[in-house]
């Protein structure tokens, strides 16, 4: 019986590991193509001034609860979908993805609201005593987050896409996207081919300007190419049933990475009383990180839809080699990035036209940071399975506990030392917290599962 429902979508009857690889590779490329750019238009805004990078830096907690809601409600799109599709409930399916359309546009018209008036008050917290990099990250932040409509709308096209599974067609929106961002960078900030040189804001025109484009193709390929899903623009209105299922998987996605907005935010006051180099030093180390992060969670969003689907399903067996593959390839991609940052330290920093004072710094920095690597694959992967199967609150408890409640307080005593280098362990002090939290939280989880669906 399962084999003749599960016919109509690879999901249900395409071997585990091969669909993975169909549905995960995709955006994982996607992902270090986001991460390549993210590099580039740092590297560029670095050779303007440490005060620029700084700027761009600091504006990362912003960028980031914008990124935060527009996942989470992603998450729960995602979520969703999947599993309305697994459950052969087309009508719900249909309602749900016209719904998360005008949830992007609301979303939009929320943070362009902060971006114009709070930015300012957010820097000055920050870097009060550095006019420039208040001036200068003001005006990025308020591009960004005041042209954020492209954003929102690029993440609620590419979950309907990857909830169906056409990843690949979400990897072509993201790097549209992504190397458009990549040429206008340098054009727009350095003044090339005669247009006025905007510096920081040039970043942020580029960044604006590449999400439009993705999120553009994005409902192209939607509305001709995705046959699962049904756009209606006179259908899109706010679905109360639909929006509360959204945000009840959502939600807490948007707190777990809200809480990395607060926890950058508090950091960066931290490292702040020490030398604006550290915060430099941090923000250098968000950049290259991506480069190790964004492929394990472009693997979670590939895993997401298919435990979502196959847990709709009752297939058990799916469900269970998903995760393992899943948090096989998770860690083996989270070690090799740990042995880039024992290895080669300097050259990483290197990117970012680093200082003397930069690198003395940054160089054990990132070495004591990357020991937190080899735990959190594991982490990770967890805290999507939970999401995956609508129990969400274990994923935010997680993060709650290791950024609030274990990586900040760690910082803030370490500081005390008066020792920057002693600062940088409440990483792996809080990964090692979040993996015990997780072991229990999955094992529970995977006992529930069972009882249910077997």
């Amino acid at each position: 019986m399962n084999e003749n429902r599960d016919s109509e979508n690879k999901m249900g009857v395409m071997s585990e590991g091969k669909l993975l690889v169909s549905m995960a590779v995709p955006i994982m490329i996607s992902m270090l193509v986001q991460a390549l750019y993210n590099i580039v238009d740092s590297v560029f805004v670095s050779r303007i001034s440490e005060n620029a990078f700084n700027a761009v830096g600091l504006a990362f907690p912003l960028q980031s609860l914008m990124i935060a809601v527009g996942a989470g409600t992603g998450v729960g799109v995602n979520a969703l979908l999947s599993r309305s599709l697994g459950e052969r409930r087309q009508e719900m399916a249909d309602r749900t993805a016209n719904t998360s359309i005008l949830l992007a546009i609301l979303s939009a018209l929320a943070f362009a609201l902060l971006g114009v008036f709070g930015s300012h008050a957010f820097f000055q917290a920050q870097a009060a005593d550095v006019p420039e990099i208040v001036e200068m990250g003001t005006i990025y932040s308020q591009i960004c987050l005041g042209c954020s409509i492209g954003l929102f709308m690029q993440f609620c096209m590419e979950r309907m896409l990857q909830a169906t599974g056409r990843s690949a067609l979400s990897m072509v929106t993201q790097i549209v996207g992504a190397v458009l961002n990549i040429i206008l960078d340098p054009i727009l900030i350095f003044g090339l081919f005669g247009l006025p040189a905007m510096g920081v804001a040039g970043a942020a025109v580029a960044t604006v300007i590449g999400q439009l484009a993705a999120s553009a193709l994005g409902l192209f390929f939607n509305l001709r190419r995705n046959h699962e899903v049904h756009l209606s623009f006179h259908r899109i209105r706010l679905d109360p049933t639909v929006a509360k299922e959204v945000y009840r998987v959502g939600i807490p996605s948007i707190i777990m990475q809200s809480i990395t907005s607060i926890m950058t935010f508090g950091l960066n006051k931290i490292l702040f009383v020490f030398t604006p180099t550290a915060t430099a030093v941090f923000g250098a180390y968000f950049k290259i990180q991506s480069f190790v992060f964004m492929p394990v969670f472009g693997l979670n969003n590939g895993m997401v839809p298919i435990i979502a689907y196959n847990y709709g399903a009752a297939r058990l067996d799916r469900v269970k080699k998903t995760i393992r593959l899943t948090m096989v390839t998770a860690i083996t991609i989270m070690l090799a990035g740990f042995l880039a940052f024992q290895l080669m330290p300097g050259t990483l920093l290197g990117m970012f036209d680093a200082s003397a004072d930069m690198l003395s710094i940054g160089i054990p920095a990132l070495r004591i940071i990357s020991i937190s690597f080899l735990m959190a694959g594991f982490c990770i992967i967890s805290c999507s399975v939970f999401q995956a199967i609508g129990n969400p609150i274990h994923a935010m408890v997680a993060s709650i506990i290791r950024q609030l409640g274990a990586l900040l307080p760690a910082a803030w005593l370490l500081a005390q030392s008066g020792q920057l280098n002693l600062v940088w362990w409440s990483f792996p002090i809080a990964e090692v917290v979040s993996f015990v939290i997780c072991f229990i939280f999955l094992r529970h989880t995977m006992r529930a599962v069972a009882e249910k669906l077997g």
